[in-house]
């Protein structure tokens, strides 16, 4: 296929984040002896940004506005201490990027992870490898699905979003590059499943990163 820039959704797509999630969110909830979750069942509670997470893993009487607020500031605190402990890219990420470098293709980063966050997390575990762009959740942006951001990277990257590909792992990606008019590739190696991806509108789903090369090359 014909393309101009690539946009890299961050966790679950580039970065296995979930285990770092899961053990600050989980440690939040135990100091506050409010029931634990499994590891896996992070998976479906993550990609939304930090409040939504927070509103699914607490029970439904924790939800009021100001708990919400205390529960999100002491995920905060403790995913600071911890976000690196066993964050790391997916086997086949680097490899990836080093081929998709060499063809000087401009590559972008947009996250539903805070900013500070998704910069943090780019600029220290993926420090090899220029992304022209690099966003997360903003106040004054709507997260994805909203097609603002991908729209806002288009435009600063000077590509048409029809010749931008956009991969992610999650539906909310897919739906985010469809309402963008971008190419929504779904990442079978990230969090959710293979039907949730085609439910989403992608258009294409790789198996592992090389996968995204063949298809470049189609």
């Amino acid at each position: 296929m014909r393309c101009a820039a690539i946009i890299f959704d961050l966790d679950g797509t580039l970065l296995d984040t979930l285990a770092d999630l899961a053990n600050s969110v989980n440690t939040v909830l135990a100091t506050h002896g409010l029931p634990v979750h499994d590891i896996d069942a992070y998976r479906y509670f993550v990609g939304d940004g930090v409040r939504v997470l927070m509103q699914r893993v607490l029970p439904q009487g924790e939800q009021s506005d100001d708990k919400l607020d205390a529960f999100v500031a002491a995920f905060r605190q403790e995913y600071d201490r911890n976000w690196n402990v066993e964050t790391r890219p997916f086997d086949g990420v680097p490899e990836m990027l080093d081929a998709l470098t060499a063809r000087r293709l401009p590559l972008a980063v947009l996250s539903n992870k805070p900013d500070n966050y998704t910069k943090m997390c780019v600029a220290e575990l993926l420090p090899r490898w220029t992304f022209d762009i690099v966003v997360g959740s903003r106040p004054d942006v709507p997260r994805k699905p909203d097609a603002t951001a991908a729209l806002e990277i288009a435009r600063s990257l000077a590509a048409a979003p029809g010749q931008i590909l956009y991969l992610g792992d999650t539906d909310v990606d897919m739906k985010t590059a469809a309402r963008a008019g971008m190419f929504p590739v779904g990442a079978l190696w990230g969090y959710r499943s293979r039907e949730e991806l085609e439910a989403g509108g992608a258009r294409a789903l790789v198996e592992h990163p090389s996968d995204l090369l063949a298809l470049l090359s189609e």
